[in-house]
């Protein structure tokens, strides 16, 4: 599949746009909580200035920036007629933030609500028809964020990655593996409070079991596909583990209650999770979305990256919701 847009082709294309009415995108920045955000926004081809339109957030998997999967949802959902955002989140990308490459679910959240608060300075935007869209990890920090802010209007997941105390012990090692990693991550933040040096293993590697991501996942380690030049294969902050293997979204979903659809599949990851979280959404006004697949869990997940198949169904399937319920 070809490789996201560019920054510079999209800066031609924004210059450009108007006299080939094709989709537009725009850099723009916005404070969270004091560290400036770098983002990029997408305009549909129709845009008529003077007319406000509805607007989608897009969050992509954990440790990944702007120019990977929330990019690519982003550009798609814009052609439907949306202004869409695809921003870095704090520490990773063009995005401010120390120390960097440090992954907080908590900060995320709280990242995507002030990007909710960005989208209602903007003319342009009808602030009374702001929604999400969260991908992998994108989508816990989504549904957490969504439950605790009644701007937004409909929620959007695609192959969410939702987990909990037990969960974690699947995918990093049981009981042990998962406080081993919670202890190296205080030790880091230790060194990290006494001298400002952060601890870093690699992001992905194929050699490397200390990795965050051990295994040959051709989406992160393939640069046609999310191995870009923005993203960082090499630094994840140790001290991310804490964070990362406490935090338990589950809890979120009796206090979610706008409009909610989530696309998942029996192949990605931990399908349990995304219907039992489903079930416990508070409001009624709710759609689960099930993906037929023969690849098992969890390899479909990696589809829904940037595969046609995924992404044009998800895409879809999000476009119909949205015009629906915004």
């Amino acid at each position: 599949m070809k490789k996201l847009i560019g920054i510079a082709f999209a800066s031609l294309l924004a210059l450009n746009a108007q006299s080939q009415n094709q989709m537009t995108m725009k850099k723009v920045n916005f404070n969270s909580e004091g560290a400036k955000l770098a983002g990029n926004l997408f305009y549909p081809s129709n845009y008529e200035e003077g007319k406000s339109y509805p607007a989608i957030i897009v969050s992509g998997s954990w440790t990944t920036v702007k120019e990977q999967m929330a990019g690519l949802y982003a550009q798609n959902l814009a052609e439907q007629g949306f202004i869409t955002l695809a921003f870095d989140f704090r520490n990773f990308g063009e995005s401010e933030g120390e120390p960097r490459f440090y992954e907080s679910p908590e900060k995320k959240k709280t990242d995507i609500k002030n990007a909710v608060t960005f989208l209602t300075t903007l003319t342009e935007v009808d602030t009374q028809r702001i929604g999400l869209f969260g991908v992998c990890a994108g989508a816990m920090y989504t549904l957490m964020a969504a439950s605790e802010d009644d701007r937004v209007k409909s929620v959007v997941t695609a192959a969410s990655w939702l987990h909990d105390e037990e969960a974690v012990k699947l995918f990093y090692g049981g009981e042990e593996g998962v406080q081993e990693k919670i202890q190296a991550a205080q030790n880091a933040k230790a060194v990290y409070a006494q001298n400002d040096s952060v601890v870093y293993i690699p992001t992905i590697s194929t050699t490397d079991t200390s990795a965050a991501m051990y295994g040959p996942y051709d989406y992160y380690l393939n640069p046609e596909r999310g191995a870009v030049s923005e993203w960082s294969a090499d630094k994840f902050a140790v001290m991310s583990w804490e964070d990362w293997l406490t935090t338990n979204p589950m809890p979120a979903a009796k206090n979610l209650s706008c409009p909610t659809l989530m696309i998942h599949s029996d192949g990605a990851v931990l399908p349990q999770y995304t219907r039992n979280f489903f079930n416990d959404i508070k409001t009624e006004d709710k759609k689960l979305h099930w993906m037929e697949t023969e690849l098992e869990s969890p390899f479909h997940q990696f589809n829904y990256y940037d595969q046609d198949a995924e992404v044009k169904e998800s895409v879809k399937e999000a476009t119909d919701w949205f015009k629906q319920k915004m």
